[in-house]
């Protein structure tokens, strides 16, 4: 197995996302963690960008649809937050797709709606 693309620096968003989640516990809307995240990033001085717009290039045409990243983290991570009781197939893909666009090479998805925090790394 290889080494971990930002080890460092994802173990730090992580550490975020726990602390988020430890202190508000599942339930809330998506942007209430959001909210939250934004505050503990500033406690920690992790460099970040909220809702982030990205354009997505179809055969050399830009298309009308932008996406816009919930978090892009040292300029070179997407977190993407969620709030469900599971995390799913789609919720994996949408990720995927976002580094596609990017062209960012790790994405962790993070579900703050599950009784336990729960993220998973997306690698592209």
């Amino acid at each position: 197995m290889g080494e971990l693309f930002y080890k460092e620096e994802s173990y730090k968003i992580i550490g975020c996302c726990i602390e988020v989640h430890k202190e508000l516990g599942p339930g809330f809307l998506e942007v209430v963690y959001k909210d939250a995240l934004e505050v503990e990033f500033q406690l920690n001085d992790i460099p970040y960008s909220r809702e982030k717009s990205f354009e997505i290039i179809y055969k050399g045409t830009t298309l009308n649809r932008k996406y816009n990243a919930d978090f892009v983290i040292y300029d070179k991570i997407i977190l993407e937050v969620k709030a469900f009781k599971r995390l799913c197939d789609e919720n994996l893909l949408q990720t995927l797709n976002y580094l596609k666009v990017t062209k960012f090479k790790l994405g962790i998805l993070a579900n703050f709606g599950e009784s336990s925090f729960n993220s998973k790394r997306v690698i592209f």
